[in-house]
């Protein structure tokens, strides 16, 4: 650890962390350019084999960022997919984003610093920035904006120019520093810890505009709400929205283990996946028979269909979903973790009004949404495990075999989990109600 990460760690002051100088390069979790062929032909692309932990060189701050030392990140399914080169190859976007500018030119490296949540300290701001100081206490949302771009005032995940930060650019936050821009930025909650922090900014944002946002579903009191993957990341929030904003959540899992933190988070039914003929991560032969057997069971514990589906699976579970879905009921989707090729029976989506909504990360103002519903606290982090930062491959390889709860968190430069909260007193009313 360098002299200023070790003064972040200490809580020196932001005077202190100006004197100090910036290392020459830092301790990241990263990709490397000369692995993308490795898994070629190769049925299991473990991601234990291509994360390396190791340095790279610090970048140059761009006039509208700022340097965070990161105390605390987590694991993302988008993380898996740049693991494992897939759909294309992570050094595929940077090279694109590099081309338009010089400061986008930093991007494209033989090496990737992945991760897309972070809390930190920030220790260094551009010569633009006029918001933030050294010394706050910061989340990192993980949507990147072009902040010229019309579209991205109107809602910024319609900028042509949005990325997925460690995803589609470099400087992420599974390292002792990563580096944002200012439009990434939101206050810490004070009540957290630094990893419960870091867990919630992907998921529990999409989640939101998913559920809640007039961007999204729309979803209302009353409405009965299927999500897959109630146990993963995104459904660990989309089960507490569900549940909170008076809606009926119904869990699809794929363990005993996960349907009971399910019902923990506050599931109102669980269903497992191979009780309706679902297994492993291909579609069924006929997704309308699958879809006959789930849409019973619903019934029968909610006495009707759902108004919305939660879908982020893909290819597995996107035609039953589409038939599941009541007359008129939407099916929104953020992502396809088992692939991108969907077949769905498109007589019961136009005959039957139903709607497929995309979906993708969340803008700022509804990162905003969420820190104020964990600071109310009616969100929970859903963080279950926490790894240290050499150790970031393992946690990976959890989320790639499906064999996590909720979200895995990864300690960077804090020393140990439970540290960062700096109002106790708040964290004590909130336990106390839970």
């Amino acid at each position: 650890m360098d002299a200023l990460a070790e003064a972040v760690v200490a809580g020196a002051t932001p005077a202190d962390l100006e004197r100090l100088p910036l290392p020459g390069d830092f301790t990241a979790a990263h990709l490397r350019a000369e692995d993308v062929d490795n898994f070629t032909g190769v049925e299991d692309k473990d991601v234990r084999k291509s994360i390396h932990i190791g340095s790279v060189p610090m970048p140059e701050l761009a006039p509208n960022e700022v340097l965070v030392a990161v105390m605390a990140s987590g694991i993302n399914y988008n993380t898996v997919w740049s693991a494992m080169f897939e759909p294309i190859p992570t050094f595929t976007f940077l090279k694109h984003f590099g081309r338009q500018d010089r400061w986008a030119a930093r991007h494209d490296r033989p090496f990737h610093v992945i991760g897309s949540d972070a809390s930190g300290v920030v220790v260094r701001t551009g010569s633009g920035v006029r918001k933030w100081k050294v010394g706050d206490r910061v989340v990192v949302s993980p949507v990147y904006v072009d902040e010229e771009d019309p579209a991205t005032y109107a809602d910024g995940m319609l900028g042509t120019g949005m990325l997925a930060w460690g995803f589609e650019t470099n400087y992420g936050g599974l390292a002792h520093y990563c580096v944002a821009r200012t439009s990434q930025l939101l206050p810490k909650p004070a009540h957290l810890s630094w990893e419960e922090a870091a867990s919630n900014p992907l998921c529990a944002g999409t989640a939101y505009r998913m559920l809640v946002s007039d961007r999204g579903a729309r979803m209302t009191q009353g409405d009965v709400v299927l999500i897959w993957g109630a146990a993963g990341g995104l459904g660990a929030y989309a089960v507490q929205l569900v549940r909170n904003g008076g809606g009926i959540a119904v869990g699809v899992v794929s363990s005993e283990r996960k349907a009971e933190y399910a019902r923990r988070l506050g599931c109102h039914v669980v269903i497992d996946r191979a009780e309706i003929g679902l297994t492993g991560s291909e579609a069924p032969a006929d997704p309308t028979v699958v879809g006959k057997r789930l849409g019973k069971r619903i019934r029968a514990a909610t006495g009707e269909d759902p108004h919305i589906v939660f879908e982020h699976v893909g290819r597995a579970t996107f035609g039953v979903s589409v038939f599941v879905v009541r007359r008129g009921g939407a099916v929104v989707t953020c992502g396809s973790s088992t692939g991108y090729q969907h077949e769905f029976d498109n007589r019961y989506l136009w005959m039957r009004l139903k709607r497929v909504i995309g979906s993708h990360g969340s803008n700022l103002h509804e990162q905003s949404a969420v820190g104020r519903l964990l600071d109310l606290g009616h969100l929970t982090p859903a963080l279950t495990a926490t790894y240290p930062l050499p150790a970031t491959a393992e946690a990976a390889r959890l989320v790639q075999n499906n064999d996590h709860l909720g979200k895995i968190g990864v300690l960077s430069l804090a020393p140990g989990p439970g540290l960062g909260v700096s109002d106790p007193q708040r964290r004590e009313v909130l336990a106390a109600r839970a």
